[in-house]
């Protein structure tokens, strides 16, 4: 029977990892995780679950994992220390905290915050490659600062879900969904401007923000309209997306719990 609860937080660089659920034969965020807890608890059974998946190549700078022990930790500070000098160098801990045997984190309420980062019109350094999407042609920036505003409010986003069904639940409410120019992220080797959209929402489906982005990408290029991504939203729409964003350029940035 587990009989303690923690709540640890992480950061990671998602560009070599295929995604955070563990796949036979692959290497996962989860994985690592998992194997470097064996590795320092040693005789201490447990057990891990994360807060939700992410896609190979997705980034964050703050994603949440619940762990159950049936033998308490002593010192939390010296186990945080001793778990990131075993973690490998693309994923960090950053906090660990306990909870009680009510907390659930797949089905507590949260908010989760994700960021797309990425620039237009030219070739970008590669070191680039791992954190934003370069999109080679000129884009109507403006254009896109209106068309992610659509997406904010109660919508139906069935257009938005990759390999949708008639039985998915496609009513979702997003709290923010903003574009702006990136001053968030910084190197010397990033283009002179870079852009952010930002969405905020509590429970997002599958590849739904990059078929966002991907929609957005559209507007800039002037494949479609403002007015189609409004139609899109309606209950009545038979649209399907048919570029999603790739995924290098999406970042969770945060998870809020209730």
């Amino acid at each position: 029977m587990k009989k303690h609860f923690y709540l640890v937080t992480v950061q990671f660089l998602g560009y070599r990892f295929h995604g955070w659920q563990k796949q036979p034969h692959l290497k996962t965020v989860h994985l690592m995780i998992d194997r470097t807890l064996k590795f320092i608890l040693e005789d201490n059974p447990f057990k891990s679950l994360g807060s939700g998946r992410t896609d190979a190549m997705v980034s964050a700078q703050e994603a949440a994992f619940e762990l159950f022990l049936e033998h308490p930790l002593e010192d939390l500070e010296a186990f945080l220390l001793l778990f990131n000098h075993n973690l490998p160098q693309d994923i960090r801990a950053l906090s660990i905290k306990e909870v009680d045997s009510n907390f659930n984190i797949i089905q507590n309420s949260k908010i989760k915050e994700y960021l797309y980062l990425f620039s237009h019109g030219g070739k970008n350094h590669p070191f680039c490659a791992p954190i934003m999407t370069t999109i080679l042609e000129p884009l109507d920036i403006e254009l896109m600062m209106l068309g992610a505003k659509c997406f904010e409010g109660t919508h139906y986003f069935k257009t938005y879900c990759f390999r949708a069904t008639n039985e998915g639940i496609y009513n979702r409410t997003i709290e923010t969904c903003e574009l702006f120019e990136n001053k968030v992220f910084t190197a010397n080797f990033f283009p002179d401007k870079s852009y952010i959209l930002k969405v905020r929402g509590k429970g997002f489906m599958r590849n739904q923000i990059r078929l966002m982005m991907g929609a957005l990408i559209k507007l800039g290029r002037g494949d479609i309209t403002l007015d189609y991504i409004k139609e899109s939203l309606k209950p009545e729409s038979k649209e399907v997306m048919d570029y999603i964003a790739p995924a290098s350029g999406l970042i969770l940035n945060k998870i809020d719990f209730e």
